[in-house]
């Protein structure tokens, strides 16, 4: 059973789900006139906005903060370190060009969320399975969403975290992974418990602490080996685009590997983020599409980067068949010492547990569309606890791939979604557009988008403002 779910993802996800998202990304780049590019100003002006203090709901800055907390997990530490392992140097730069293209899928994606959100007792929720409920109007095809997600994310691939951080204490401190397991559930319960606010706040508060501090290791790394980074970019382009990858064969490689751990990274396209974008208590849609847009660039071009570079910077990867987090224990160690193995364990379980919490409050708000039962959320959430305390001492290989089946089959069922709906967000980015030469700071009515009957949180345009606005 293992091996045929091996053999199937394999497939789904080389070939399948690799094409569509790339597709996807670049229609939509082309049709957002390079967004990514053009915008990345207003992505920083809205982002600085989003931190102001608001009196209720989640801040756009929280929103943010708990996307990234389930985008930056240890597949930046060891994702990035696998992608040069098995493609090269060379793969980095597909990574790049890939978060890029990616971003304008995420746009696309939360801007809907935003559109279509819905009010709930903390605030508001939204994410694929509400778009494509109320915009697309079919709830059979929420559903399916919502179980796939809540499944994945919410269920399986918190095991799996749980197993990376267990591993990674027991090599560095020879702890026992019960223990870890255990006192991670505690901490982890208290969290989830304390509802959608509180998640918010833990993950701004790790989330930030978390970039910044690897963030500023990968600077030391860099800062010292400073007269190399000329010879590494060049090592990263021509590797990308050269001869000998190309005579030897191994040019497909180097383009796969960047592309999947990019997009694995990153999340874009996926209908992960948006469930935390809807979240957001914002004036106007496209604000939470642009910050989560330029989520997709902060955790590919320089969270990745810095994996890379720690990488790249050591003689770890050209002289040993490590990979994954040995490779980045290796490189590290190379840069400060044998004591970076302990460091790097404990990174990898801010990264992890950040990832959690992330995760977690995916499968919440998919389980409220699903039923807005008490009882059921409960029962979700000790279902998570639980597969934590599985995930400390489990092997967990069937269930990864089982996590892998089920993200792929949500991955394509989002796309499908966000293409058949992006006239709405196009037109939302272009009442956007327009506010902002008018010199407002844009306010969003939902006559400003087609297929609007069934948005909820937005009101109509008055008529005084019609009115100005023809005039």
């Amino acid at each position: 059973m293992n091996g045929l779910l091996t053999t199937t993802n394999g497939f789904l996800w080389s070939y399948i789900i690799v094409a569509l998202l790339i597709i996807v990304g670049l229609y939509f780049t082309f049709r957002s006139r390079f967004l990514q590019v053009r915008m990345l100003k207003e992505m920083v002006i809205v982002l600085k906005e989003g931190t102001n203090k608001q009196k209720s709901g989640v801040s756009p800055f929280q929103a943010f903060a708990i996307s990234m907390a389930a985008r930056v997990g240890t597949g930046n530490i060891t994702g990035i370190a696998i992608a040069i392992a098995m493609g090269g140097p060379g793969a980095i730069f597909w990574m790049w060009i890939l978060a890029i293209i990616g971003s304008a899928s995420s746009f696309v994606e939360s801007t809907l969320a935003q559109v279509y959100k819905v009010k709930d007792a903390s605030g508001f929720r939204g994410g694929p399975a509400y778009y494509i409920e109320k915009g697309l109007k079919k709830r059979w095809m929420g559903i399916l969403f919502a179980v796939l997600i809540t499944i994945s994310f919410g269920i399986v691939f918190n095991a799996v975290q749980s197993n990376t951080i267990t591993i990674a204490f027991e090599n560095s401190f020879g702890t026992n992974r019960l223990l870890v397991g255990v006192i991670m559930a505690i901490g982890f319960s208290i969290i989830i418990f304390g509802g959608v606010k509180t998640i918010a706040k833990m993950a701004e508060y790790i989330v930030v602490f978390l970039a910044v501090a690897y963030i500023g290791v990968a600077l030391f790394v860099m800062i010292t080996n400073i007269t190399e980074l000329p010879g590494v970019i060049q090592t990263i382009i021509s590797h990308a685009f050269g001869i000998e990858q190309f005579a030897g064969g191994t040019m497909g490689a180097v383009i796969m590997e960047g592309i999947k751990r990019g997009l694995f990274s990153n999340e874009a396209g996926m209908g992960s983020a948006p469930n935390a974008a809807a979240a957001a208590v914002t004036s106007h849609p496209v604000k939470q599409g642009l910050i989560q847009a330029f989520g997709v660039l902060i955790d590919t071009l320089i969270i990745c980067t810095s994996t890379a570079f720690i990488v790249l910077f050591s003689s770890a990867y050209k002289t040993t068949k490590l990979t994954g987090i040995e490779l980045t224990q290796a490189s590290l160690s190379e840069h400060i010492g044998p004591w970076a193995s302990g460091v790097l364990a404990i990174m990898v379980f801010l990264f992890a547990f950040s990832t959690l919490i992330g995760n977690y409050y995916y499968g919440e708000t998919n389980i409220e569309f699903l039923k807005s039962s008490k009882a059921w959320l409960i029962g979700y959430r000790i279902a998570v606890i639980a597969m934590v305390l599985f995930g400390a001492v489990a092997s967990v290989p069937f269930v990864w791939n089982l996590a892998d089946l089920f993200m792929g089959l949500m991955v394509i069922v989002n796309l499908i979604a966000i293409t058949m709906l992006s006239k709405v967000a196009f037109a939302a980015l272009k009442d956007y557009s327009r506010q902002k030469k008018e010199g407002k700071d844009p306010v969003f009515y939902k006559n400003a988008v087609p297929n609007n009957e069934n948005i909820e949180c937005w009101d109509d345009e008055p008529a005084s403002l019609k009115k100005n606005h023809i005039g």
